[in-house]
C-alpha cells in the first residue's frame, strides 16, 4: 500500500462493497477517517449509482426482504428498527434515497434507515392540522428524497381532506430536514392525489405523483413534480402522442422519470421515459408490450432496474413476480427468487455509508420499550376519562 498514490487509494476502495468498508475502518486511523469522510461516502455513493453495483431488492410484506441484486436468487429477512413494534399490520416503506429508508408503523413512528450501516434515526412527531371544515376521510402519502443544494434529505407528507361535497378536498404538506431534523409546513398542494398509498418517486431532485384537478373518476390526469430544493409545484409535460383510456402511473428508472401506460383496450402496456429532464420532446417509448406476449396484468407493471449491461430491464408485475424484459430481442425470462413472500411490494436501494446525522435520538431498545408503556398508560388514562374508577 505505500507505493500507491494517495490519490488512488479513494478511487480503488470507492469499488468495494459497504460491509467491507465499514470492516476496512479498522485497518488504520487514516483509512477509517477517510470512509467516515464526506467527500469519500459522495464517492462510493456516485459510483455504484453510475455503475448499477451495490444494489439490492426490498420486498415489504408482513416483514421485509432483502435480494441481492445480481443474483436475485434468495431473500433474506431484514430485522429493521421498528421490528418490535410491528403490531402485525406490517411496516410500511416511505421511500427509498441513496442508500436510506423511510420506515413507517403509523403516524407516530417513523424512521429513517440505512440498512447497510444499520443505522437509524425516529423522527420527531408532528401534528396533522385539520381544517374546521374537515368532516369526512382523510389519508397521507410521503415522499423521500435529497436537495443537493442544501446537501439536505427531506421526507415530504402530505395530507389530503374530503368535505361534504364531491369535489370539496384540501391539502396540508410538512417537510421533514435530517439537517434540522424537525418538521415545518410549506405551501399546500393544490391537486388531489389519485393513489392514496403511492410514495412519491425521486427523480431528478424532485418527488412525483399522478395527480388530477378534481377526485371524479373521469377527470384527466396527469403528473405533478415537488422540486426538493425550491419546495415548488410543477406540472410535467407528457407527451403528445398518448391515446385515451389509459390508467397512469410513474417510477424511476435509471434515475430517469418513467410514465407507465396501462391501455384497457387494447390490452398493451407502453413505457415511457423522459431521458433529458423537463424536456418534454426527450420522452421516448421505452418499450410497448402486448398482453399476449407476455401474460402481464395491466393493472400493475412497473419497471424496477436495468441489468448491469443495460440491455434488459427488471419488471415487477401485478402478480407480484418478477421478469426481465430483453429491450433487444423483446422477450421475457421469468425470474424465481427463493424464500420471497406470496405477496409483497418491491422497492430497489443502492448500499451507501450515507450518515443519520442530526439532532434526534437513534433508535434502541429501552426506548421503544418505554413508548409501549406510554401506550398502555394512554389506554387505561382514557379508560378512567370516561368515568370508571379502578376497583382495589
Amino acid at each position: 500500500m505505500c507505493s500507491l498514490s494517495p490519490d488512488l487509494i479513494p478511487e480503488i476502495l470507492c469499488r468495494v462493497g459497504v460491509e467491507d468498508l465499514l470492516r476496512f475502518r479498522c485497518v488504520s486511523k487514516p483509512w477509517c477517517s477517510l470512509i467516515n469522510s464526506p467527500d469519500f461516502i459522495k464517492l462510493q455513493l456516485s459510483y455504484s449509482l453510475s455503475t448499477n453495483t451495490n444494489l439490492s431488492l426490498i420486498l415489504r410484506s408482513s416483514y421485509l426482504f432483502s435480494v441481492n441484486f445480481d443474483s436475485l436468487q434468495t431473500a433474506q429477512k431484514l430485522y429493521h428498527p421498528l421490528d418490535e413494534n410491528d403490531e402485525g399490520e406490517g411496516t410500511e416503506i416511505l421511500g427509498s434515497c441513496n442508500g436510506l429508508l423511510a420506515l413507517c408503523n403509523g403516524e407516530e413512528e417513523i424512521c429513517l434507515w440505512n440498512p447497510s450501516t444499520r443505522k437509524s434515526l425516529m423522527l420527531p412527531v408532528t401534528e396533522i392540522e385539520f381544517p374546521p371544515w374537515f368532516c369526512c376521510a382523510h389519508f397521507i402519502v410521503y415522499g423521500l428524497g435529497y436537495d443537493p443544494v442544501s446537501d439536505d434529505y427531506k421526507l415530504v407528507r402530505m395530507v389530503q381532506f374530503y368535505g361534504k361535497y364531491v369535489d370539496s378536498f384540501a391539502s396540508e404538506v410538512k417537510v421533514f430536514s435530517l439537517k434540522t431534523n424537525s418538521w415545518r409546513r410549506i405551501k399546500d398542494f393544490p391537486f388531489y392525489l389519485k393513489y392514496k398509498r403511492a410514495y412519491g418517486i425521486l427523480a431528478n431532485n424532485a418527488l412525483h405523483w399522478v395527480v388530477s384537478k378534481k377526485p371524479e373518476s373521469d377527470t384527466e390526469s396527469f403528473v405533478v413534480a415537488f422540486d426538493l430544493g425550491t419546495e415548488e409545484y410543477r406540472v410535467v409535460q407528457l407527451p403528445d402522442c398518448l391515446d385515451k383510456g389509459f390508467h397512469m402511473n410513474v417510477k424511476a428508472l435509471g434515475g430517469c422519470l418513467c410514465m407507465i401506460a396501462n391501455y384497457w383496450k387494447p390490452y398493451v402496456v407502453d413505457i415511457w421515459m423522459m431521458k433529458e429532464y423537463w424536456v418534454k420532446e426527450s420522452w421516448t417509448k421505452l418499450l410497448s408490450v402486448k398482453q399476449t406476449e407476455v401474460a402481464l396484468c395491466f393493472d400493475f407493471v412497473l419497471p424496477l432496474a436495468y441489468s448491469r449491461c443495460g440491455d434488459k430491464i427488471l419488471l415487477n408485475r401485478d402478480d407480484e413476480k418478477f421478469v426481465w424484459y430483453d429491450l433487444r430481442r423483446k422477450r421475457v425470462k421469468n425470474v424465481k427468487i427463493q424464500g420471497a413472500p406470496s405477496s409483497f411490494e418491491a422497492e430497489m436501494l443502492v448500499g451507501s455509508l450515507v450518515p443519520l446525522n442530526g439532532n434526534g435520538a437513534m433508535l434502541n431498545k429501552k426506548k421503544q420499550t418505554d413508548k409501549k408503556k406510554q401506550k398502555k398508560n394512554k389506554k387505561g388514562n382514557d379508560f378512567l376519562s370516561q368515568g370508571f374508577h379502578l376497583v382495589l
